[in-house]
């Protein structure tokens, strides 16, 4: 399997996403935008797509992020969406894959930086790719923004400042606001990046201090996203014959 990796900032790591790619033995490949590397000129050489986050908004300017070109982004997922390949986003990813199904994004009622439940509605108890999250289960969170809902999409799961933490657009295609791929190194670099994080602990409800997010074990979060994507993995390899 053939991953691509769209990452728009050194501080935004693929984290579990990546681990699992190489754990799998999968073929993994990089836009890092933030370098200035391309995108790839169309879907053919992609199998699955992963699009993470960012300080970034999908309406960002190029006079704010010069080498941040989200329309760029949108048409790659829509390329991407309409060959049938398997697409994830997270965070500023989940937003522009709403994008590019015609789906605006929208401010979260809520700031979420650290671990907080999430709590899977009743599609996302019946969907098979994350019913093994069970009812309520302790994720990473580092956003201010949600994913727009496009017809026929289904929220999956909720937090209690979020109402749209996962969101499933079809079979091949999730947005995830939460951040699953959270590890320890990941959330060092995120923390570094964050400017005056522990002034927003005491102002926000949903935003915790350094040292709460640095004493949670990750293990059991990345175990449950590396099953999403096995199983996610299975049904594009079923489509695909």
């Amino acid at each position: 399997m053939n991953v691509h990796f769209i990452q728009h900032e050194d501080f935004e790591a693929p984290g579990a996403y990546l681990q699992w790619a190489v754990s799998r033995q999968h073929k993994t490949s990089f836009s890092r935008v933030y370098q200035n590397e391309t995108l790839p000129q169309d879907s053919v050489t992609i199998d699955l797509l992963v699009i993470m986050g960012g300080p970034q908004s999908p309406d960002s300017s190029p006079q704010e992020y010069p080498y941040y070109d989200a329309p760029a982004e949108i048409a790659l997922i829509k390329q991407c969406i309409h060959a049938g390949k398997a697409v994830i986003g997270v965070c500023l990813g989940a937003q522009l894959i709403g994008e590019a199904l015609g789906a605006t994004y929208e401010p979260s009622p809520e700031k979420e930086i650290g671990v907080f439940a999430i709590q899977l509605t009743e599609d996302g108890l019946q969907d098979k790719k994350i019913q093994h999250f069970g009812k309520s289960l302790a994720v990473g969170h580092w956003h201010n923004d949600m994913p727009g809902l496009s017809p026929g999409s289904q929220v999956l799961a909720t937090s209690a400042g979020c109402p749209r933490q996962i969101v499933k657009y079809n079979d091949l295609v999730y947005g995830f606001q939460c951040h699953m791929e959270l590890n320890a190194e990941v959330v060092e670099l995120l923390i570094k990046a964050e400017k005056d994080l522990l002034h927003k602990s005491q102002v926000h409800r949903f935003v915790q201090t350094p040292d709460q997010i640095r004493s949670y074990d990750y293990t059991e979060m990345n175990y449950k996203l590396f099953q999403f994507l096995d199983h996610l993995e299975a049904t594009y390899r079923y489509k695909k014959k």
